[in-house]
């Protein structure tokens, strides 16, 4: 040999490593270099589109339909059992709405449902004997007198007052509105015998004035309680910036408040009507005996021996008819000012 050193042949071992990067950059990620493009991946990898579902998955489309059917049959069913609830509750008013289209002999020799099976037996002379009778027109008109006012001063008197409660600033407001929620316990009852006492003092007793003023007077702690709170979910931000504005307080109670209240100024409306129209405990004590509300009237009607159905079933289904219009009127409004302040 020679006395010169042999070096080693890096260039033969830079081409081998660039071959082998190269094998390995061209494999697909998780393979070995050398294997197939097309490989499984590997058992922890995802699957593809068409893959099918692992034990434990989203539910396939066979058992979402499965569910879907199952719900819709639930509502179903559900709705059938409300839609019988609500036939079987109307029943009565039914029965009723049929014994006074039928005369006093038809209604002796059987129940009302018998006319269902044979019309021709219904009629409408009892309507006509009972539209005849003044004394039952003209408590309709009184009736009528009496719950119109009542109801307007609830109105107005507890609108002012759930205003002062929600956005007014004066001493002892928070102990004073617990006061009125207090009223809302006491039955009307217990005021029997001292209003009558005072209303004889004064000159009430036997006066529509007198009627009017008890069923105001015990319908305004609802009204208080219910306004007040609706009334407290307005924005003060609105509030403030109509002040802003130069708006006074009335203004901005008219202006604002009242407008944004209708839904609950209807409900309240709705209740105090249909409380004042149906009563008959306070107008049997405070009414003028011989004018007296639909109610009153409807009682005196009766027989001494006899249940005078005839009589009875229209006037009792004429005085509702007129509280069904004015809920049917303002149903809208009323089913808003229930649900307002349920949600934010």
């Amino acid at each position: 040999m020679s006395g010169f050193e042999r070096t080693p042949d890096r260039t033969a071992g830079a081409g081998a490593e660039a071959g082998a990067g190269a094998v390995t950059a061209g494999s697909a990620p998780g393979t070995e270099p050398g294997s197939e493009a097309g490989a499984k991946p590997a058992a922890g990898s995802k699957r593809g589109p068409g893959a099918e579902p692992r034990p434990g998955s989203a539910p396939g489309a066979v058992e979402r339909a499965g569910r879907g059917l199952a719900a819709r049959a639930a509502g179903g069913a559900l709705r059938e059992f409300l839609v019988a609830a609500a036939l079987f509750w109307l029943l009565p008013t039914l029965g009723l709405l049929v014994s006074s289209f039928l005369a006093p002999s038809d209604l002796d020799k059987g129940g009302w449902w018998g006319a269902l099976t044979a019309p021709s037996r219904l009629t409408a002379d009892n309507y006509a004997r009972l539209l005849a009778n003044d004394t039952i027109t003209g408590s309709l008109l009184n009736t009528l007198a009496i719950a119109l006012p009542a109801t307007l001063l609830v109105l107005v008197l507890g609108a002012f007052a759930g205003y002062a409660f929600a956005w007014l600033e004066f001493p002892g407001r928070d102990w004073l509105f617990l006061v009125v929620v207090g009223l809302l316990v006491v039955p009307v009852q217990v005021a029997l015998i001292p209003v009558s006492e005072l209303f004889g003092t004064i000159g009430l007793f036997e006066t529509t004035a007198g009627v009017v003023l008890f069923h105001t007077a015990f319908g305004l702690p609802f009204a208080v309680f219910l306004l007040r709170n609706f009334f407290a979910e307005i924005p003060r931000e609105l509030l403030e910036a109509a002040r802003l504005d130069g708006a006074g307080e009335l203004r901005l109670f008219a202006r604002v408040v009242l407008p944004l209240g209708g839904p609950a100024l209807a409900s309240l409306g709705i209740f105090q009507f249909l409380w004042v129209w149906n009563d008959m405990l306070v107008a049997l004590v405070f009414a003028d005996s011989a004018n007296p509300p639909v109610t009153v009237a409807l009682q005196q009607q009766v027989r001494q021996f006899g249940n005078n159905i005839d009589v009875l079933a229209p006037g009792a289904f004429l005085s509702m008819a007129v509280p069904l219009v004015v809920f049917f009127a303002f149903q809208r409004q009323f089913v808003t000012g229930v649900m307002a302040g349920a949600v934010k």
